[in-house]
């Protein structure tokens, strides 16, 4: 396994024709401490560019240019923020000139959690999620998703502030790029580097089996979310095409394994949907999936999305719903939504111009 390090040189000059860590170390006959000084950087001082990198010979800095090595991967084109001043949402421009979007929520109290994505696009078609409703285009790399929490860390440092979370809950389905998101975690945890606690990292997923008995195995104190949204089959299959493939029976196994693996927490994520999934009967079903003592329940006010044909349950019912799953002695919390007024809350994010032609079913 590459360490972090190398793993960020790799990618950072893989465009400029340097197959890995070595070759480009070879090519520019770098001794380690060099290595170091560069990767220590970009990810831990968050240098603006080349330039900003004095510890770096000039002849160095300059032959790096003119090659193309960047420390960015991604470039921001639009950066939106909203009224009340907590919420910034960034598009940014990728080299093949697909587009992602990333959120900044700084919370009351100092908190500041940045939502990142995984791929351009989503391949599994939530109904209620206006990134399924754009198609998928493709993977992103590690420092692909890196470089949108680098962004941010850029954005808070003037203000002496840095990021304290990071949660995998934009465009894409994290596990559906399993490989690269672990890499992009071991970027953000490098103690080395950008230095983020497992624990200030969560992963959200649709409830690829497969993958969470993958993920169980990692041994890492990483947090995983669940997007579970229905407490049936009958329900789940309308909204989330993934249940077709993976019941909620199979995927509450697959908990239930990570669990008995791991001893942590598991959050599970529950969009309130007006007459499909927030009845009272909805709330007794759910608590009867929640009786490992470890799972908590997070409900989430919907988002309205263009494409969706949905709309959120009121404020009345989503705390009904909540008071029925704390009767039954459930784990629950309801989410405040941020950004709405730019399109950044939860299930909202899609760049605008995403191409929309590619409704790939992931079900296959």
């Amino acid at each position: 396994m590459p360490t972090p390090r190398d793993l960020w040189i790799a990618e950072k000059a893989r465009p400029a024709g340097h197959a890995d860590a070595a070759a480009f170390a070879a090519a520019h006959d770098l001794r380690g401490y060099r290595l170091d000084q560069l990767y220590r950087a970009a990810t831990k001082e968050l240098a603006a560019d080349l330039e900003a990198i004095t510890t770096l010979p000039k002849e160095l800095r300059a032959a790096l240019s003119a090659e193309g090595f960047a420390l960015e991967s991604v470039v921001p084109s639009v950066v939106q923020r909203s009224n009340d001043g907590q919420t910034t949402k960034a598009l940014f421009r990728l080299h093949d000139g697909n587009e992602v979007e990333a959120v900044l929520m700084e919370h009351h109290g100092g908190r500041t959690t940045v939502c990142i994505s995984s791929q351009a696009g989503c391949a599994y078609a939530c109904t209620f999620c206006s990134t399924g409703q754009a198609g998928f285009t493709r993977n992103l790399s590690a420092t692909e998703i890196f470089d949108q929490a680098r962004f941010f860390a850029r954005e808070l440092a003037p203000r002496e502030k840095k990021i304290t979370n990071v949660v995998f809950m934009g465009m894409g389905e994290p596990f559906a790029n399993y490989e690269a998101v672990m890499d992009a975690v071991a970027l953000l945890h490098d103690p080395h580097g950008f230095g983020l606690g497992h624990r200030h990292i969560t992963i959200s997923t649709v409830g690829l089996v497969d993958k969470i008995d993958r993920f169980a195995q990692e041994h890492t104190q990483v947090n995983l979310a669940i997007s579970l949204h229905a407490p049936t089959d009958a329900t789940r299959s309308r909204i989330m095409p993934v249940n077709r493939k993976f019941s909620v029976d199979d995927l509450m196994a697959a908990v239930e394994r990570y669990v008995g693996a791991t001893r942590r927490k598991v959050f599970f994520e529950y969009v309130m949907l007006a007459g499909v999934n927030d009845a009272d009967e909805d709330a007794r079903a759910l608590a009867r999936r929640m009786r490992g003592p470890l799972y908590h329940i997070n409900l989430i006010p919907y988002n309205s999305t263009p494409d969706a044909a949905l709309r959120g349950s009121d404020e009345a019912r989503i705390w009904a719903f909540a008071k029925l799953l704390e009767d039954a002695g459930v784990a629950v919390t309801v989410r405040t939504p941020m950004g709405r007024d730019i399109a950044a809350a939860c299930g909202q994010l899609r760049a605008e111009t995403q191409p929309k032609a590619h409704k790939e079913t992931a079900l296959a």
